[in-house]
């Protein structure tokens, strides 16, 4: 079921175009990446969805429906420049942020208890912000995003400042977030974080969207059909075989007998041809598909999309 729908969204400021007729569509209970350069676009449109500054033209709908300013007691938001009051007690600023949100004193003090306990800071609620580290104050800023259990939570860069322990916590709350049916949105330029917990995404390039999809099907579309064999015999004559159908685009030799070779299929060609065409000469040992990372499909995607944006800019090549 569709979580949130965003159609033909134009936002400009003072001449500057921050958003060019951009659409996305996020299902209920996925994580969805928002990704793009910065000065892409993507903190614009968080701040659309968050009622924060409106469109100049498109659409927002939250389940179905066109979304309006009450609809942000359903939405947690955490900023990528953080928002806590330096001079305020912890626990004091989580109990504030948590009344805002509309929840009782009663549930407030729960959920906050229930927060601390499991990240194990108990023993920071009496301490002002500005005594807390960098990923201390994190930590709650992300616990006063998720106390009033929001249907939709957008994270933008919810991993700066963070150490890897403390990121992996941190994607295990937002997997655990996940599983209990919370929808996520999630703005990084973690690409190994995309990979690991997201199951759609969207790049914004130059404010124009111009990659949507499942992770798995962007992974597809962006295949280069280049596999790595592994095999005993010569390398010499492993390249000779591969002839004209076939690129070799990197080769190791592991030990006297072992090689490891990248090979890129060449016209209509198949796996299946490849190995009818080598294993004549070598005695093949595994072969897999080296499928693109997304950090190799952003830097391409990016660079393809900025050098095409260049050619219309400059006109035709002369």
């Amino acid at each position: 079921m569709e979580m949130l729908r965003v159609d033909n969204i134009v936002k400009q400021y003072a001449g500057h175009t921050a958003l060019d007729n951009v659409s996305i569509q996020t299902k209920k209970g996925e994580i969805f990446g928002l990704l793009g350069p910065n000065g892409a676009g993507k903190t614009s449109l968080i701040r659309i969805i968050n009622q924060i500054t409106g469109p100049d033209s498109g659409q927002i709908f939250l389940e179905g429906r066109e979304i309006k300013r009450s609809d942000i007691e359903f939405i947690g938001y955490l900023p990528e420049e953080r928002g806590l009051y330096k001079k305020m007690k912890v626990r004091d600023q989580v109990m504030y942020f948590a009344r805002l949100k509309g929840l009782t004193k009663t549930e407030a003090k729960k959920r906050l208890e229930y927060w601390f306990e499991k990240f194990e800071i108990t023993s920071w609620f009496d301490k002002k912000v500005e005594e807390l580290s960098k990923g201390m104050a994190q930590k709650i800023q992300f616990i006063i995003t998720v106390l009033h259990d929001p249907k939709l939570l957008i994270l933008d860069e919810p991993f700066s400042g963070f150490d890897p322990i403390n990121t992996e916590l941190i994607k295990r709350e937002i997997l655990a977030l996940k599983e209990k049916g919370t929808s996520i949105m999630l703005s990084t330029h973690n690409m190994n974080s995309v990979e690991e917990i997201c199951d759609s995404i969207a790049l914004i390039n130059k404010s124009k969207l111009i990659v949507e999809g499942g992770l798995k099907e962007v992974k597809s579309q962006y295949r280069s059909h280049t596999y790595a064999v592994q095999f005993k015999g010569m390398m010499f004559g492993f390249a000779n075989a591969l002839f004209a159908d076939f690129s070799l685009e990197h080769s190791e030799q592991i030990d006297d007998d072992t090689a490891v070779a990248h090979v890129k299929l060449l016209k209509e060609n198949k796996l299946n041809d490849l190995l009818k065409t080598v294993m004549p000469v070598v005695e093949i040992e595994s072969v897999h598909e080296i499928m693109p990372t997304m950090n190799d499909i952003f830097i391409q995607a990016v660079t393809e999309d900025s050098g095409e944006s260049i050619k219309q800019e400059g006109g035709e090549d002369e």
